[in-house]
């Protein structure tokens, strides 16, 4: 008896899986990718958006930055913040301030996660193309990496 393979097609996303297949392409393979090193790098914004975590399922802010120039050129540092206490929200709102694009955020601001979901993807369609950022990508004393734009320029 022959297997319906189509029912595969239903179940999961295959667009999405399409996507994930040739961003492993572009990232040699996906596991293989060297570690990208504490230090400061120009990069662009690729990918900002709100996702679910894999582990708890929490809601979490996905930032993807493509390095521009150096040793680890086309080597992506990734930001995930979970946002699920009001000082998460805070980085991830002082992070979204530094990139200097032209949607407001307000002090304090936070009006729940589906409008949070729709201001980053306002802020990436606005900076997308126009604008690359020096980033100091770092560590704290606790461990945790950290994410400073430390400077902006238009898109070259």
């Amino acid at each position: 008896m022959a297997i319906d393979f189509s029912k595969f097609d239903k179940k999961f996303d295959v667009e999405g899986l399409k996507k994930d297949v040739q961003e492993a392409a572009e990232n040699s393979g996906g596991g293989t990718r060297e570690e990208v090193p504490h230090g400061t790098y120009e990069v662009k914004i690729e990918k900002l958006e709100l996702v679910e975590s894999k582990e708890k399922k929490n809601p979490m802010v996905s930032c993807w930055m493509r390095i521009l120039k150096g040793d680890f050129k086309n080597s992506i540092i990734f930001m995930n913040q979970v946002i699920t206490q009001g000082f998460q929200i805070h980085i991830v709102n002082e992070f979204l301030r530094s990139l200097d694009s032209s949607i407001d955020i307000p002090p304090k601001y936070f009006e729940g996660y589906e409008a949070y979901a729709d201001l980053l993807m306002d802020i990436h369609e606005d900076i997308d193309g126009q604008l690359e950022y020096l980033l100091k990508y770092d560590q704290n004393n606790k461990g945790y990496n950290t994410f400073e734009i430390t400077e902006v320029f238009e898109a070259e």
